[in-house]
């Protein structure tokens, strides 16, 4: 069967687009390697302390990566991740002189997005590693060494604080899922769901199309909820995305609030640091925001923001005991109409949980 995706051309070209920066070697820089295992295991404690989740699966592991050694580790991810969808994109595939072609133009296209993120990302908590071979890399906290240092001097940042502070968002994930028992084969099930279900018939990319069409001449943005993946689902799909969304949001804020509060001691720069990422964040104009909301990805910038609202206006109403609620089982997770409107979910708990009221 044809793989739909010529993976060594995504390869290539991601590391092609990411290119070889001034501080391209600093994951070779002991100093960086050692900061980040001694602010990891810091962070571990200071978020736990912070939120009460403590990890069921050992001590975080480090691994400070070169934007080549973070592209091999996301193109893995993808190969699971998108291993069903593939599996049936290939059994359409024609057999033909056009297959390799398809191949490699997707695998242009996913090295394009991997190759620009490469660029930005400071760290990542790798969770789509789920299979049993290769333990070693399974459950790294990763940090683009390039990048953080670029981030650095280009805005002399304490190097220290910041390390800290990095750490503290990236293990508050990791917290976050090997500390709820659960949380980690429902956010992955949401999305082996979505993908089991995705027809690859050309016929949705059609409907998809027509859609944004209506969508624009009715007055609306036909990319500003999900690019077009968002465009491209069933009815049945966009409610998994919309949880998908909602989980996403309240895991990104809630990773932005707990790194705030968690530092909050140790940090004095902590406040510029969250100023200059959030002008980051924002500040990609021209092609590359229509890149960004094409893939979805401004539609994701849009989360941190929303999930820290939901949480400001959650504990505004029931303190941190309510916001706990959402971590006790799946039907307790907001849904991404509730993140932006928390008095919807607000309601829904203090209706199930009467003695919260």
């Amino acid at each position: 069967m044809a793989d739909p995706v010529d993976w060594k051309m995504a390869r290539r070209v991601a590391s092609k687009v990411a290119a070889r920066q001034p501080f391209a070697d600093t994951y070779l820089d002991d100093q960086i390697v050692a900061d980040f295992d001694e602010f990891t295991a810091q962070a571990e404690q200071l978020v736990g302390e912070a939120t009460g989740l403590w990890s069921t699966s050992g001590e975080a592991r480090a691994r400070v990566a070169g934007r080549d050694m973070w592209i091999d580790a996301n193109i893995a991810s993808f190969q699971r991740l998108l291993r069903p969808l593939l599996d049936k994109m290939g059994d359409k595939m024609d057999d033909g002189i056009m297959a390799p072609v398809g191949a490699k133009v997707a695998g242009a296209e996913l090295g394009a997005m991997l190759g620009w993120m490469s660029s930005r990302v400071l760290g990542q908590y790798d969770l789509l590693v789920i299979e049993d071979e290769n333990p070693e890399d399974q459950d790294i906290v990763y940090y683009v060494g390039p990048n953080v240092v670029g981030l650095e001097r280009k805005f002399a940042f304490d190097t220290r604080e910041f390390r800290l502070w990095l750490a503290l968002h990236e293990v508050t994930h990791r917290a976050q899922f090997t500390g709820i028992p659960w949380l980690r084969e429902h956010f992955l099930g949401l999305v082996q769901g979505t993908m089991d279900s995705v027809d690859p018939d050309p016929q949705r990319f059609l409907d998809g199309l027509k859609r944004g069409v209506d969508l624009k001449r009715a007055g609306e943005d036909p990319l500003a909820d999900g690019g077009l993946m968002g465009l491209m689902a069933s009815d049945a799909q966009r409610e998994v995305l919309d949880q998908v969304a909602g989980l996403m949001s309240l895991l990104e804020g809630h990773g932005d609030v707990t790194m705030d509060r968690a530092g909050a001691d140790q940090i004095p720069s902590q406040e510029r640091f969250g100023r200059v990422l959030r002008g980051r964040r924002q500040g990609t104009r021209g092609f590359m925001k229509m890149f960004q909301r094409i893939m979805g990805i401004d539609a994701k910038i849009m989360q941190y923001q929303q999930g820290e609202d939901f949480i400001e206006a959650v504990e505004s109403a029931g303190g941190p005991e309510m916001l706990d609620l959402a971590w006790l089982g799946p039907e307790n997770l907001p849904v991404i109409d509730e993140i932006r409107d928390p008095k919807l979910w607000i309601a829904r708990m203090e209706q199930a949980q009467p003695e919260i009221a």
